[in-house]
């Protein structure tokens, strides 16, 4: 694509960032994004507001706050039931409610699969923005949510999934990352130095971006990341179409250790829904945050460190 001469325009596509950012002549900047996809869940009303708590999440992934929402839908000509699309939208209203964001329309099409999401307008503080590409060497990384909701989906659909995976599945993709924003916005300016939020790239992948946007080399502890209840062994038999692409596009920037345990090199690929957020922040800040993310019932943990770009141009080291 051409470059986009704008100087109004502070972060677009180029840095791989959850969203884009625009500079108006005064106060906040808005922040935009869009995001839809088929249904990962039996439940209506939980898909509803698993859809909109992704599609919300690109905006606090940039320190910002949720404004304005436009649904996106296409339903099939023969179903469902007026009851199972009511639900969808309702599961979806009551989600952007919680996160103080208003709904003013949208746009439905005709398709023979159910999709469903939002475009979403937020503001931000253009001296306090968290892109990808700010991450410095020394930082640490934070992760406000488990992984493993893609095996877990699969596993789903092929009525392979244990009821306390499915459980822990849908309470963490229906959870607002508002929480995990919010503690660390209150951080000291410049403490945290880029964001990402981990969702259909993986994480190997949406770290790879931050890796590759700051010329840095992301090193996590395969020990300290948090997976879901039943996700490593699900992992094996459940990967996704979604996995394997991430893991033939990403795989090359991407090393393991030689202990690194096999469930967590698959699930380093597992493209995940409405995932948390990964923070790259000032290591004499990183207990203050740890201890407002627990303050705010944020299960975060602390999975690594941002060092000098690896001499072999390794993105991501997980061992």
């Amino acid at each position: 694509m051409p470059r986009v001469n704008d100087d109004r325009v502070l972060i677009d596509y180029r840095t791989a960032d959850d969203a884009g950012v625009y500079r108006w002549a005064g106060g906040p900047a808005l922040v935009q994004t869009v995001d839809f996809f088929a249904p990962v869940v039996d439940d209506p009303y939980a898909f509803g507001q698993i859809a909109a708590a992704n599609a919300l999440s690109d905006v606090y992934a940039m320190g910002g706050e949720p404004r304005t929402a436009l649904a996106i839908a296409a339903l099939p000509k023969d179903g469902p039931e007026p009851e199972v699309i009511e639900r969808i939208f309702r599961g979806g209203f009551d989600k952007l409610t919680e996160a103080g964001a208003a709904l003013l329309g949208g746009h439905t099409v005709a398709d023979q699969e159910i999709k469903f999401g939002y475009a979403i307008t937020g503001e931000v503080d253009p001296a306090r923005i968290w892109s990808n590409a700010g991450a410095r060497a020394g930082d640490a990384l934070v992760l406000t949510k488990p992984i493993g909701t893609g095996v877990i989906a699969t596993a789903l659909k092929f009525d392979r999934a244990p009821e306390v995976s499915i459980v822990a599945a849908i309470s963490s993709m229906t959870r607002l990352n508002r929480s995990a924003a919010d503690a660390a916005s209150r951080l000291p300016s410049g403490s945290v130095s880029a964001c990402t939020d981990i969702t259909g790239f993986g994480l190997a992948g949406h770290a790879s971006e931050v890796a590759a946007a700051s010329g840095v080399t992301l090193r996590v502890n395969a020990a300290a990341l948090p997976l879901l209840p039943g996700a490593a062994d699900l992992a094996a038999a459940n990967l996704s179409g979604g996995a394997r692409t991430n893991q033939d596009h990403f795989a090359p920037g991407v090393r393991f250790g030689a202990t690194t345990p096999d469930p967590v090199r698959l699930l380093a690929f597992d493209p995940q829904t409405s995932g948390g957020l990964l923070f790259a922040v000032a290591p004499e800040a990183l207990d203050t945050l740890l201890a407002a993310l627990s303050a705010e019932g944020v299960d975060a943990a602390h999975v690594g460190r941002v060092d000098p770009r690896d001499p072999d141009e390794i993105l991501v080291d997980i061992a």
